[in-house]
């Protein structure tokens, strides 16, 4: 005490505490840390869904080729020898494997039957995935199958999807079509008229209703009806020019043809596929 006199020096509390600009800093701070931190979040569960659904649809994937497999068989009646029965597969409908050119739909889900996942789940309310299946022949006269299964979810127990046309035989104009009159419980596949843009790597949706232009989303995967190929759509333009996707690789069909895509629900909602996978199956 004596010392801090003599020299002029004050004597400094021992316990000083923050001011109150300190204490707002550091709130201030504290709460941009916390907003970033909730942020991630979201992220993190939204990539571990996809990730959830990704594994899930592989598994499903894997089910839907060994019952194509396990199902269909040579068709002794038929005109062509190496024609492929579906007759025995447990569907609305069938088509024969006739034209390489053709891409018919094969496998139309029907809830109460075997294209639902989990298959060993009696009780259809907890069955929250389906698969449907389009089947070509690789070249004429060939036991070689070419089957791309789409992996779908049910979004919703209330959801209703846009339904393809099945009255024509496969190989018409209109089998597949979108029937703008039905809905149905489950999503499947549907076929939509396409023309070749400008670019390379760019269609023009040939529409006859403009809500099938809504079916086109970005990151959606569409299937050329005359090759199989796969494409995954990066991009569908704004408004005047909605009529046109970007595509993920150049188009190698024809100036005109048809794509199957998987549209969304009737009345809006989430993008119902979530994975196609295609494979070649020698029966």
């Amino acid at each position: 005490m004596f010392v801090d006199k003599v020299l002029g020096v004050k004597n400094k509390p021992k316990n000083s505490g923050f001011s109150l600009t300190e204490m707002l800093l550091a709130i201030g701070i504290l709460s941009v840390g916390m907003v970033f931190i909730a942020g991630v979040f979201p992220v993190a569960i939204h990539f571990m869904t996809v990730s959830t659904e990704r594994t899930i649809a592989a598994v499903v994937a894997d089910e839907a080729f060994a019952k194509i497999k396990l199902y269909a068989h040579p068709d002794p009646a038929g005109p062509d020898t190496n024609e492929i029965n579906l007759t025995a597969l447990p569907i609305a409908g069938h088509a024969y494997f006739r034209d390489k050119r053709i891409f018919p739909v094969m496998a139309y889900i029907d809830p109460n039957e075997e294209f639902t996942y989990p298959s060993t789940d009696t009780d259809i309310s907890q069955k929250h995935y389906c698969f449907s299946a389009l089947c070509r022949l690789t070249a004429p006269n060939s036991r070689l199958v070419q089957v791309t299964v789409f992996i779908n979810r049910k979004t919703g127990p209330i959801l209703r999807y846009y339904a393809p046309n099945i009255l024509p035989d496969p190989g018409t104009a209109g089998y597949g079509v979108v029937d703008f009159s039905k809905a149905v419980d489950w999503p499947r596949p549907v076929k939509v008229a396409v023309d070749v843009a400008t670019r390379s790597n760019e269609l023009r949706i040939d529409y006859t209703n403009a809500k099938e232009k809504t079916f086109f989303n970005d990151g959606c995967r569409i299937v050329d009806n005359a090759a199989g190929r796969i494409y995954r759509v990066m991009e569908r333009y704004a408004p005047p020019n909605d009529n046109l996707v970007l595509l993920d690789g150049d188009w190698q069909g024809g100036p005109h043809g048809y794509v199957w895509v998987v549209p969304p629900p009737v009345n809006g909602g989430r993008y119902p596929c979530i994975a196609v996978y295609q494979k070649e199956i020698r029966f």
